[in-house]
């Protein structure tokens, strides 16, 4: 068996992958105090060896070293698309939690695999996103369940880029398998969709490989083309199980859009909801018979969060819950971008397999040094 959560416990965390990520998770755990950084590892040892430096008390070690040392008790997988799955799996079999940043697995099939092996060592997988913990999706998501939009009809969806190559020193993982617009930005949209609107049961899509290359902007492999081996602009339509129909477009083709980031259309008005890829944001109410857009206040979710408040969050739940970042949403989330891809390709409407509960509400909570049930600050 491995370590298992009681929600009040201190996490003691290991980090495998000190990559540009890795920053914005080191900031949010240095103001939770359930979560301890204790380890960092990266197959490049002097990155681990700076990120350790620069924290009081952390330790760099090798990955090996990492998941054999019993004070870890969550791993925090922050490696490349392609590594999701053998890193998580390997933190599995020496009994350690993990959460790791998003897609879950590179595949499906991966996926499974891991949250098998999570099942049968009592452990927890939790997984990125976790933008949809913040007070911009869950102030929407309580516009709609308190009834102001009335019953949901529609959304879209809408992400569009001409390539993170442009600012990303070492870009090859956004076009890899596991990568591109879809796998790389769609967990973020379709999180939200799903906190928003329910499990998704059906998709139709639509896929373009425009590029076969593409040309690092910056760093000092600036001007280095790299290959290109997934689709760079996905489309389709999800349809939700209580008949809502989003629809989805996510590019690295595009210069530049003026299309919210995230509407939702029902039978009574219409919200635009902010970015999924951020924690805050403002949500606006168009109102059936209003005269224009009305920003509603902030009502529901995690206030200032920042990256890796999914984990503190996963920290605070009751043993034998599922977080609410956690493997079971995103398994579903995976399943619905692999199964838009396999439409696209078949040119046929294509069922999700899986589904996912939607997950708890988060109450408008400030988050004052911890998140762990009964230490997180209902706001007043």
């Amino acid at each position: 068996m491995g370590q298992p959560l009681d929600g009040t416990s201190t996490l003691n965390v290991g980090v495998i992958g000190c990559g540009a990520i890795s920053g914005q998770y080191l900031a949010s755990f240095e103001r939770l105090s359930t979560i301890r950084l204790i380890a960092v590892a990266d197959l490049d040892p002097a990155r681990a060896q700076a990120v350790a430096a620069a924290h009081d008390g952390v330790r760099h070690l090798s990955v090996d070293e990492l998941l054999g040392d019993p004070a870890v008790n969550l791993v925090l997988n922050l490696t490349i698309p392609a590594a999701h799955a053998e890193v998580a799996l390997a933190a599995i079999a020496a009994g350690k939690n993990v959460y790791g940043e998003k897609p879950l697995a590179a595949t499906r099939q991966q996926a499974h695999q891991v949250l098998d092996a999570a099942r049968k060592a009592g452990v927890v997988v939790g997984c990125a996103p976790d933008t949809v913990l913040g007070t911009g999706i869950q102030t929407a998501r309580k516009a709609i369940d308190d009834g102001l939009i009335g019953k949901p009809v529609s959304a879209t969806a809408v992400m569009a880029t001409p390539g993170h190559e442009l600012w990303h020193p070492n870009p090859d993982f956004y076009y890899q398998p596991g990568g591109g617009p879809l796998l790389d930005m769609g967990p973020y949209y379709i999180s939200a969709l799903v906190t928003l609107l329910g499990p998704v049961v059906s998709v139709t899509g639509a896929a373009s490989h425009t590029r076969t290359g593409r040309t690092i902007g910056s760093g000092p492999r600036a001007g280095e083309m790299i290959p290109v081996d997934v689709d760079s602009h996905v489309t389709g339509t999800l349809t939700h199980t209580e008949g809502a129909i989003s629809t989805l477009v996510m590019s690295f083709d595009a210069v530049r859009t003026k299309s919210p980031n995230l509407e939702v259309h029902g039978e009574l008005g219409s919200l635009v909801v902010p970015d999924p890829n951020r924690f805050d944001g403002d949500v606006e109410l168009y109102a059936l018979g209003a005269a224009g857009w009305e920003v509603l206040p902030m009502s529901a979710g995690y206030v200032d969060a920042g990256r890796g408040v999914g984990i503190a969050d996963l920290a605070g739940t009751p043993a034998g819950s599922e977080p609410r970042a956690g493997g079971e949403l995103a398994f579903h989330v995976l399943d619905v971008m692999e199964s838009l891809l396999e439409s696209a390709r078949a040119g046929v409407c294509v069922p999700v397999r899986s589904t996912a509960s939607r997950p708890a509400p988060v109450p408008l909570t400030v988050l004052e040094h911890s998140v762990a049930a009964g230490n997180a600050v209902p706001a007043q």
